[in-house]
């Protein structure tokens, strides 16, 4: 495996993952702040960068089932939350392509 290159976000509100601190998205990309991940409250992101996804299943949450992918930093490896693929429930639709990232794995960095 070659040399791994990150993409560094500019600004002064980036979220960062706990662990190793690479860079995940701008405070601009979050949609809400009212989500539930795994470990407690999450956020839902329209993009993050510096990720790979795992492969898709499908997960029924409190909002109804879908198919989700987990989200991994690629710096660390570590499982910061999941992306939507696919709603079966027709009203949660816009959550399709958007990002849930656990607020326990990440922070703000400076």
């Amino acid at each position: 495996m070659g040399k791994l290159y990150l993409t560094h976000l500019g600004g002064l509100n980036v979220y960062c993952c706990t662990k190793c601190r690479a860079h995940l998205a701008n405070k601009e990309e979050i949609i809400s702040k009212q989500f539930q991940g795994r470990s407690g409250k999450a956020y839902l992101f329209a993009s993050v960068v510096n990720v790979c996804l795992g492969d898709p299943e499908d997960r029924v949450f409190n909002s109804g089932e879908y198919n989700v992918r987990d989200v991994i930093c690629l710096a660390c490896l570590s499982i910061i939350g999941w992306r939507y693929e696919k709603s079966y429930e027709e009203t949660q639709a816009y959550k399709e392509g958007k990002y849930i990232v656990e607020k326990a794995k990440i922070l703000k960095c400076k």
